[in-house]
């Protein structure tokens, strides 16, 4: 239901922000794909941040869910690097995904993948941060949303 119009509906604040960011030259399914990734690190390593099981009217329950809404920006490579960098100089907690990561297929490997390569050289494809609002605000100057 599309409440945006109505002055009365106000959207919940959140003192924190999660966002993926997307090298815009990807494929399709690579984007949908990094983005799954990502975002499974945020859900893993950050307390609070996912919330209760769903349940239906028939009483059926399902996964629970972020509890916060997700942002999702694109960024050429050279973009990417520097919102790495720019969030790595704000500690904020961010998982990643390389372009090396396409071509394994386990978390063993894809550790081993990302383990062999120095930071300076990671060939980046896609991040996620969470963190205090304003910090990943400051990250994410001069992006755009993904379109």
């Amino acid at each position: 239901m599309d409440l945006s119009h109505d002055a009365t509906y106000a959207p919940a604040r959140f003192d924190t922000k999660i966002v993926v960011i997307l090298q815009n030259e990807l494929p399709v399914w690579k984007k949908l794909n990094v983005t799954a990734f990502v975002v499974s690190g945020i859900a893993a390593a950050a307390d609070g941040v996912v919330g209760a099981r769903y349940v239906d009217g028939s009483g059926k329950s399902y996964l629970p869910m972020f509890r916060q809404p997700v942002l999702v920006y694109a960024a050429s490579g050279v973009e990417l690097r520097r919102m790495f960098d720019r969030a790595s100089e704000r500690d904020l907690d961010m998982s990643i995904f390389t372009e090396d990561l396409f071509d394994t297929g386990n978390d063993e490997d894809n550790r081993a993948a990302v383990a062999a390569v120095p930071t300076g050289e990671l060939r980046l494809v896609g991040i996620a941060l969470r963190g205090e609002k304003g910090r990943v605000d400051k990250a994410l100057k001069g992006l755009r949303l993904h379109g």
